[in-house]
């Protein structure tokens, strides 16, 4: 006999660790009377069919009874008195494949789930909000967390049981997930009251995680502090943080180029060391220009195959900036390379972002983007063993037999070695790359989860119009600037169009011409960003005026009054506890996000509740940031921001006019993140960006306005005087 207490997974309820459901026996086999199984859906159709969720819609023809998150599975519970079986993943996630095969297809197991449980299936990235409340469950009760997720409620939603992937038998320390669904049945009808009561033990214990206290605002020391400690555990030889599995971080290498500006000189190094070796491994798709999600080894080569919009907008505006700062074209390269994967790849119909491609083609991780030797000399011919000495492929392949492209031998190498122009061999390399893209895009394809999420969306708008401002008068970067421009407002017209309501409240999601879900905090800062960058790189008011009614809308919905942020809304559907997560993970907190947001706006208002709401948010955060750089590195982002001498600066001219663009582009295609640009046409009225008020030309020229608090200085129509004003208030303390 098998107990839940010999589970590897225990739940601790209490700083204590105490455990429960202890020695509570599993039997083997199962009880499968028809007459025990309430209401059976038709065979392999369950009530996911009319979800637009493509995550949801996969496990649509289980056999299991599936339910949405919704009122009709939390009645059902209730009125049928069964604990709730909730499992949450997402589509580009291999083992919610691997579990769904094993398990939700399994006759035998989804019967006795359906006549035991009410089983609920939840798209993590639809429901962040879910996700985060049952993840610190899990991770309390295990002390780690993962995709897919596996948690046992009781009917009102309170989690006394998690874990993450079970298999279909036992197997290298886990219980068989039968075995658990055995065990779990029988501790609800024998040890009902335990369990309720370690629910709600756990619920508080949550709650109180959530709770935060004013602390001291952080200073320069704390800066300088992150980066002595992202200097300690920094891997030198090949970049990043920590070992395997080895994942990019943007924020991070963000916020070392925003040092670095600043005239650290540690923190340069590093980021570019890290950019270098990400660029040239297999995480990096070689042939297509996107990132998979992480490195399953500690040198970048061997990646989880899934693509994810997040990261590679995140990574592609990472790239623009660094390329800003140092002047490396290879990193502008990156930069176009991510940006153009997103939209060849990522594009939907109606001009939104898809959420991810999938890290399985037809059931085998990495199946499209791998190549055989064989493959390699017959498609390139000539150029095979140039290609093959630069990208490491060899007969015998560096990842079960097949090779992942990365880049092993620099240009200047190769030549030496073929005798040949460093042009030259750059040449033949990119038209291999085309030949063999080419041939790939032949191959089957990754599914791609087609929903478009609004916060998601917001990161990749805010890398397309970095990407239109910085390059727009790079040699030979119009063309680019401009068609990013275009799929940036494209998208940005989508998601408002389909998500924000008269009323201003975002949706989460957007399929099929259906908004989803409501949107959280994330929603809001990171689309306002995205907004903030976009009116930047066109001077659009629209966007601004968007952008600022998003955070007129965090004040007014999310705002917690002992600081920071909830994470969602006051009129958010209630939850066991109201989430509030700081922690910058794969993406931005929602409230490292918002407050850098308002602090951008407060640089273009003028206004003081913008800033005293950011710097209240900032002083809740910084016990952790001088302790856990890379958990909290939006956050010190924020922080760089609020404690920089932001650079104010309102151009007033013809946005045609020459005399204009030349102070444009002195104001706004240079890496300086804690300056912001306003820029307006000649009109009749004022302008609804409140840094333009009253500002007008000098002399009937073209005429810009450096300002600092909303102080200004004389007005200039020099493009060196320009700089020159603009060099004195970066270098001012």
């Amino acid at each position: 006999m098998v107990s839940l207490a010999e589970m590897p997974r225990t739940i601790h309820t209490t700083g204590r660790g105490v455990k429960i459901a202890k020695a509570l026996q599993i039997g083997r086999g199962y009880d499968l009377q028809v007459s025990e199984v309430v209401e059976p859906p038709p065979r392999h159709t369950n009530r996911l069919a009319g979800e637009t969720s493509p995550y949801l819609l996969q496990h649509a023809h289980n056999p299991v009874d599936w339910y949405p998150w919704g009122p009709e599975a939390l009645t059902r519970a209730k009125l049928l008195d069964r604990p709730i079986f909730l499992s949450i993943g997402y589509a580009a996630c291999h083992w919610c494949h691997v579990m769904e095969r094993e398990s939700f297809e399994d006759e035998g197991t989804a019967a006795y789930l359906n006549s035991r449980f009410i089983a609920i299936k939840v798209d993590r990235e639809e429901r962040p909000d879910l996700d985060q409340i049952y993840m610190a469950a899990v991770q309390a009760m295990t002390g780690g967390g993962g995709w897919p997720m596996s948690v046992f409620l009781t009917p009102e939603g309170r989690p006394f049981y998690g874990g993450t992937y079970f298999p279909d038998r036992p197997s290298h320390g886990l219980p068989g997930f039968p075995q658990v669904l055995e065990g779990i049945d029988r501790a609800w009808r024998e040890q009902r009251g335990e369990l309720e009561d370690a629910g709600r033990r756990l619920v508080g214990q949550l709650a109180a995680q959530s709770a935060n206290a004013i602390g001291a605002a952080p200073g320069p020391d704390v800066l300088d502090t992150a980066v002595a400690l992202l200097e300690q555990s920094f891997d030198a030889a090949r970049g990043g943080w920590g070992g395997a599995p080895k994942f990019p971080q943007p924020m991070t290498i963000e916020l070392l180029l925003r040092r670095a500006a600043a005239g650290d000189p540690r923190a340069l190094p590093m980021a570019r060391r890290t950019l270098d070796r990400m660029a040239d491994g297999g995480v990096r798709d070689q042939l297509g220009g996107g990132f998979h999600r992480y490195a399953t080894d500690a040198i970048w080569l061997v990646p989880h195959f899934e693509q994810m919009l997040y990261d590679n907008a995140q990574l592609a505006r990472t790239y623009l900036h660094a390329w800003a700062l140092t002047g490396d074209a290879r990193y502008r390269a990156v930069a176009t390379g991510t940006l153009d994967y997103v939209l060849r790849e990522l594009t939907t119909p109606d001009g939104a972002f898809a959420a991810s491609q999938d890290a399985d083609t037809d059931g085998v991780e990495g199946a499209t983007f791998t190549w055989r030797a064989e493959e390699v000399r017959a498609v390139l011919g000539d150029d095979a063993a140039l290609f093959s000495t630069g990208y490491g492929v060899t007969d015998g392949g560096n990842w079960e037999g097949v090779t992942i492209l990365s880049r092993v031998r620099p240009t200047a190498e190769l030549a030496k070695l073929y005798a040949i122009p460093n042009a030259e061999v750059e040449a033949r390399l990119a038209r291999a790359r085309e030949r063999l893209l080419e041939v790939r895009a032949r191959r089957a394809q990754p599914a791609r989860d087609d929903k478009a999420l609004a916060a998601w969306n917001g990161l990749a708008i805010g890398a397309l119009a970095d990407a239109a401002r910085l390059l727009r008068q790079a040699p030979e970067g119009a063309a680019d600037a401009a068609r990013y421009r275009a799929a940036a407002e494209r998208a940005a017209d989508t998601i408002l169009r389909g998500l924000l309501d008269a009323d201003g409240r975002l949706a989460r999601s957007w399929k099929d011409g259906r908004a989803t879900g409501q949107g959280v905090l994330e929603d809001y800062a990171n689309l306002a960003d995205g907004l903030l960058a976009l009116y930047e790189a066109t001077f659009e008011e629209r966007w601004f005026t968007t952008a600022r009614a998003l955070a007129d809308a965090i004040l007014d919905r999310f705002g917690d009054l002992a600081g920071g942020f909830f994470d969602t809304g006051i009129d958010h559907e209630q939850l066991v506890t109201r989430p509030k997560d700081i922690q910058d993970n794969a993406t931005p907190s929602g409230s490292s996000m918002a407050t850098l947001v308002l602090l951008r706006v407060a640089a273009f208002t003028g206004e003081s509740r913008y800033r005293e709401t950011a710097e209240r948010a900032l002083a809740t955060t910084t016990p952790f940031t001088v302790r856990y750089p890379t958990a909290f590195a939006l956050w010190l982002q924020a922080t760089d921001f609020a404690l920089a001498p932001v650079a104010e600066v309102a151009i007033v001219g013809d946005l045609d006019d020459p005399a204009t663009m030349a102070l444009l582009e002195v104001a706004s295609t240079a890496y300086a993140p804690n300056r912001v640009v306003a820029a307006s046409p000649l009109r009749d009225g004022p302008s609804a960006v409140p840094l333009l008020a009253d500002r007008t030309r000098q002399g009937g020229r073209s005429t810009a306005y450096v300002c600092r608090n909303f102080a200004c200085r004389l007005p200039v129509t020099d493009p060196d005087a320009l700089r020159e004003q603009l060099t004195e208030l970066t270098a001012a303390v």
